[in-house]
């Protein structure tokens, strides 16, 4: 089934509907270019209808688990972002995101997750885009080498949240796999991982204009995930492996 998450009238119905324990937010508008252009539109899925989920959630008494981004941070900063660092977006999809949190702290009971960097089945994403080019038979690579961040698997991301939920976690938490790289080191680990020979040309973020910044620095600090659960999300490189090795 699909739901229009805008709809506040449609969500209510449905969750009223399941009268679930938790429900936890995915959806999200992740077109970070395409947003400098439609900031309200992105707003409307990424804050707005975040609201309406938080209400419908108080209505039944379910937890609102609900899925941020790095992109609330600058991007500036020189050790790991904790969760009570201070935020300054400086694009508009992550002002969106961080008005997007506000709304979900209007749940009752509400968990927001920050995340980066993610990668999984049935999407686009920089992991398949390496693969497409390295299947396109491409013998270089240029990617950007000044940008550093925590890549992050879908599958371990998920089972973070329901670790999460089951310690009955609440506020804010950061998820990501184990340790950061950049671009660059990502892409280099996807080729030697699928035993290519083939050349990852470091490049600056200038090579590549875009509409909208992206963070230099937007490595994220887990230390508050493994008090709460015990243990951090493994390494990405082994996050990698795993997915690598079953795609």
């Amino acid at each position: 089934d699909t739901l229009d998450i805008r709809d506040p009238h449609a969500v209510d119905r449905l969750v009223t509907a399941w009268q679930p324990d938790v429900v936890v937010n995915c959806a999200a508008y992740t077109a970070v270019d395409r947003a400098e252009e439609e900031e309200e539109e992105a707003r409307e899925i990424n804050a707005t209808a975040v609201g309406g989920l938080a209400a419908a959630c108080n209505r039944v008494g379910a937890a609102l688990v609900h899925v941020s981004t790095d992109y609330v941070f600058a991007g500036d900063a020189s050790r790991p972002y904790r969760e009570d660092d201070p935020v300054s977006p400086r694009s508009a999809y992550g002002r969106t995101k961080l008005q997007g949190e506000e709304s979900a702290r209007r749940a009752d009971r509400h968990l927001i997750v920050r995340t980066a960097w993610l990668y999984g089945r049935g999407g686009h994403n920089f992991v398949e885009a390496i693969r497409t080019q390295i299947e396109g038979g491409s013998e270089r690579l240029r990617v950007v080498a000044d940008q550093t961040g925590c890549p992050t698997f879908c599958d371990d991301l998920a089972g973070a949240v329901l670790a999460l939920v089951d310690v009955g976690a609440r506020g804010l938490v950061h998820a990501v796999n184990s340790g950061h790289t950049t671009w660059h080191g990502f892409a280099e680990e996807i080729v030697r991982t699928l035993g290519v020979d083939l050349v990852v040309e470091p490049v600056p973020t200038s090579a590549f204009p875009r509409p909208a910044p992206r963070p230099a620095f937007s490595v994220l600090d887990t230390s508050h995930l493994t008090q709460l659960v015990g243990h951090p999300m493994p390494p990405w490189q082994d996050a990698l492996h795993r997915y690598l090795e079953t795609t």
